[in-house]
This record gives C-alpha cells, sequence and structure tokens, in this order.
C-alpha cells in the first residue's frame, strides 16, 4: 500500500492543473478509490481532496507571484471564476491572491508528500479474519459529526437519551456475530475527513431472515468478508490506537484492503464506569 500511495502522489503531481479521476488512478495502480482514500487520509493526516487542494494552491501561488493571469490561473487549477478562485487560495495561504501578488507574501506551502514505511516488529495486533452471510444492523441512528480524537459528544448523547429498558431490549434482539450491543458508522466519507457527517446506529446484530421491529432502524449488510481487531485498555483511547494502527501497520503489511461498509465496534467487557474496555474493532475487507 505505501508504494501505491507514493505512486499515486506522483500520478497527482503530473495532473495538478488536470480534472483528476481518482477512481481510474486507483484502478491503474491495482486497488480501490474507497481503500486509496481511506489509507491516504490515515496516513497523510488529511483528505486526499485537501492535499490536492493545497498543492495546487501551492502552484498557484508562483503563478500569481509570477504575474499571470488571474482568470487563467483560476481556470488551469480548475476553478470557474476568480472569486471561487481567491476563496480557496486564502484558505490555504490565509491571504487573496492580489495581497500575494503586490507583497510577495505571505504564503503557506504544501511541500510534495513521500510515505514510509516504519516497521518497530515489537508489538502484534489481535486480529481474525472471518466470514459472514448477510445480516441486518438493527437499532437506532442519527447522523453525526466524524470526530477522530476523544469521546463524541454526539454519539454519547445519542447513546445517553435511549432509556436504560431499551438497553436491554436490543441486547435481547440481537442472535448472531457481532454479538452483544454496537456502535455502528456507516455512510461515511470516503476521505474519512474530520467534521465530515456518518450515519450512528447504536443497536445489534440480527440474521436476514430474523423480522425488525418497526421502531427501529435498519442497515442490511451483505454477506462478506470481516477482519476484527482487538483493543483492550482505556476506552475510547485504546480502541482509536487500534483502529489508527490498521492504517499504519496492518493494511500495509496483508494482502487485504477496506472495501464500501458499515465499520462496527462491538463492547465484550466494560467497567462500570466505562473508562477501560475490552472491544473487537469489525472491518469490512476484501483481497487486495
Amino acid at each position: 500500500m505505501i508504494a501505491e500511495l507514493n505512486r499515486l502522489v506522483e500520478l497527482i503531481e503530473a495532473r495538478l492543473d488536470d480534472d483528476l479521476d481518482v477512481a481510474s488512478l486507483a484502478a491503474g495502480l491495482g486497488t480501490t478509490q474507497y481503500h486509496l482514500r481511506r489509507m491516504f487520509s490515515s496516513l497523510a493526516g488529511m483528505p486526499l481532496s485537501e492535499y490536492v487542494r493545497r498543492r495546487r494552491m501551492t502552484l498557484a501561488a508562483a503563478d500569481i507571484v509570477g504575474g499571470d493571469d488571474l482568470l487563467k490561473i483560476a481556470v488551469r487549477y480548475g476553478y470557474g471564476s476568480t472569486e471561487a478562485f481567491g476563496r480557496a487560495f486564502r484558505s490555504v495561504h490565509g491571504a487573496l491572491p492580489g495581497e500575494v501578488r503586490r507583497g510577495g507574501g505571505p504564503l503557506r506551502t504544501q511541500p510534495q508528500l513521500r510515505f514510509r514505511l516504519t516497521v518497530e516488529g515489537n508489538s502484534t495486533m489481535d486480529t481474525r479474519i472471518t466470514e459472514r452471510p448477510a445480516f441486518r444492523l438493527v437499532g437506532h441512528a442519527t447522523r453525526v459529526p466524524l470526530i477522530h480524537h476523544g469521546i463524541n459528544p454526539h454519539i454519547q448523547a445519542h447513546i445517553a437519551a435511549l432509556p436504560a429498558a431499551e438497553h436491554a431490549r436490543l441486547k435481547a434482539l440481537g442472535d448472531t456475530e457481532p454479538h452483544g450491543i454496537l456502535q455502528v458508522s456507516d455512510d461515511v466519507d470516503a476521505d474519512y475527513a474530520e467534521g465530515s457527517e456518518l450515519t450512528y446506529l447504536h443497536g445489534v446484530a440480527l440474521a436476514a431472515a430474523t423480522p425488525v421491529p418497526d421502531d427501529l432502524d435498519a442497515i442490511e449488510v451483505p454477506g462478506g468478508t470481516w477482519a476484527v481487531f482487538r483493543a483492550a485498555g482505556e476506552y475510547p483511547a485504546a480502541l482509536q490506537q487500534v483502529w489508527s494502527a490498521t492504517a499504519t501497520d496492518w493494511f500495509p503489511s496483508n494482502p487485504w484492503r477496506l472495501r464500501p461498509g458499515p465499520s462496527m465496534v462491538a463492547v465484550l467487557e466494560r467497567a462500570d464506569d466505562f473508562r477501560t474496555a475490552v472491544c473487537e474493532l469489525w472491518l469490512p475487507v476484501e483481497r487486495a
């Protein structure tokens, strides 16, 4: 995966003044747009679209200082008007194109990225691969913003609003793996951008033939392969560390890639105050 990401950066660099078809680039690299975007975002710390925007504005700054026509520069980098280009330019550099042309700055340069894999070899990930037939995720769903670190207060509020009896009812409904109450993230932005919206479902897994109560939301999950990662320790820090390690350590070292679908966290054990927990992170995968 590291080689593919570095090749992607090279291909982007050669096409910064042209339309970028990420799906075609991904196919040419032997992977999928979904997996490529998710791995790029996890390893680079920014969405692929944001990196492209920053690189384009870095090159555009040189054109502006050089005296090129502003409309021609805007069109060159994919903008239909000088106003739209100016907004994008200011979001990166903190100054309008005219200000930079007059004063030569300020400018914030985005260097070309280079991915490297550092292998420590002093830790292992507790992982299993499992095949699951089609099933349903059933419970209470809501739309929330994606937050990478710490507790998501929007999810916390959603769960807290459910009566205690509803948690017991949901747990009794579950009849297939993953067992127990599940924290489900679905319809996630391919770039995995902080603040982007996702569907969060607090519920359980039901076999495909099990009826769904009318008052509950449901997500249909097709059959497929899942990578299951075990996390134990402070919650949610230990879980978030394992999630990060899937991108930095596991996927680059194994012949699997992410496929579209919900990610699920099954809480197997937890302290009364939920400061610590033992969890399983389920990610939908396919052979790379």
